[in-house]
């Protein structure tokens, strides 16, 4: 599988999940606008761990990854780690704002 990516966020993929069950399905809030990326269609299960998220994808269904200003992305069956991409500028590494 290859890594998905939506604005700020990257799902990477991964061979389990860890950590505690999260009760909500958003993977990011955006820092300037309060907009949220979320798994707002299919059966998921996002955990937490020391800070990282992990979101398990089941396998009867696509998840669908939102947000108000990106399209919606399929998300397949499987393990994914939840990241926040970073990029680099003539200052250093930062994490993109979204």
């Amino acid at each position: 599988m290859k890594a998905i990516r939506q604005g700020d966020v990257i799902l990477l993929p991964v061979e389990q999940v860890d950590g505690q069950k999260k009760l909500d399905l958003i993977l990011a809030e955006g820092e300037v606008t309060g907009h949220k990326h979320k798994i707002s269609e299919g059966e998921a299960e996002l955990y937490e761990k020391n800070g990282t998220l992990y979101l398990r994808v089941f396998l009867s269904d696509i998840a669908l990854l939102t947000h108000e200003e990106h399209q919606a992305i399929p998300i397949p069956q499987g393990n994914w780690i939840v990241k926040i991409q970073r990029e680099y500028e003539p200052e250093g590494w930062r994490y993109v704002a979204d």
